[in-house]
């Protein structure tokens, strides 16, 4: 059911974690909702500040190892952020912020507790015999959904060090199977999680200007189904090039 209030989308840290332009990910969901004829307020949410309570969708982004330690700590300081996931809140986080809401993460030399939203944890690798350890994923990515997403092929572009694979026994299930690039980096071949309403990945991009059926997928989860939005011809134009470009099939 569509909502007559305003959709509340909190940019999480983004001083922290924007190193990468994911804060874009806020400006497509607002704007795939005004094209609807739909109200969204985007809340930053400056480091050192509680995160609210109440939004629809939160976002996280990337960002270098020392700021990501500092967005886990103050994110663990306040459990605003599981109570809303609790309550049915949208989530997507992106490369550092998907280890942060992950069980635990490298930083430096040190592994930091990270805030348990997904059964997921990372390391520079988990095969001891790396040494060293496995080179910086960067470059390219593209990754074929599971199938029950109901969502076409998600191009990206990866920028990490950190290897990422689910706890035994854990939630969730994979966002899909990586066709190019690295992703989780683990023997599977997988990118991301999806656990209820929760996604992380290692998809930069922004992830959602180059993919509006995620954007809009996301947006499903908060509203229900959404009237159909016919895409301008440039964002059409953009993703085939890009298609073209990796040599990949829509």
């Amino acid at each position: 059911m569509i909502s007559d209030s305003a959709t509340r989308i909190a940019l999480i840290y983004p001083e922290l974690l924007g190193t990468y332009g994911d804060g874009g990910n806020a400006t497509v969901l607002a704007q795939r909702l005004r094209w609807r004829g739909l109200a969204a307020e985007v809340i930053n949410v400056p480091a050192g500040e509680v995160v609210p309570g109440g939004c629809d969708i939160y976002l996280l982004g990337g960002g270098e190892d020392a700021p990501q330690v500092l967005a886990a700590d103050g994110l663990r300081r306040s459990t605003s952020l599981l109570r809303a996931v609790n309550e049915g809140a949208v989530v997507l986080a992106v490369c550092a912020g998907y280890q942060v809401i992950g069980a635990s993460f490298p930083a430096g030399d040190e592994v930091h507790d990270g805030l348990g939203l997904v059964d997921v944890e990372t390391r520079r690798s988990f095969d001891p015999a790396d040494q060293p350890a496995p080179p910086r994923a960067v470059g390219d990515i593209v990754v074929e959904p599971t199938s029950d997403l109901g969502l076409p092929v998600l191009l990206g572009y990866e920028n990490h060090a950190g290897r990422t694979r689910r706890l035994a026994g854990g939630r969730g299930r994979p966002l899909g199977v990586v066709r190019k690039g690295v992703g989780n980096g683990t023997t599977d071949q997988t990118d991301g999680i999806v656990d209820h309403h929760v996604i992380g990945t290692y998809l930069h991009g922004p992830v959602l200007a180059q993919n509006p059926a995620l954007a809009d997928l996301l947006l499903s989860w908060v509203h229900g189904p959404l009237p159909a939005l016919v895409d301008p011809a440039e964002i059409q134009l953009l993703r085939q090039a890009r298609l073209r470009a990796l040599d990949v099939a829509a």
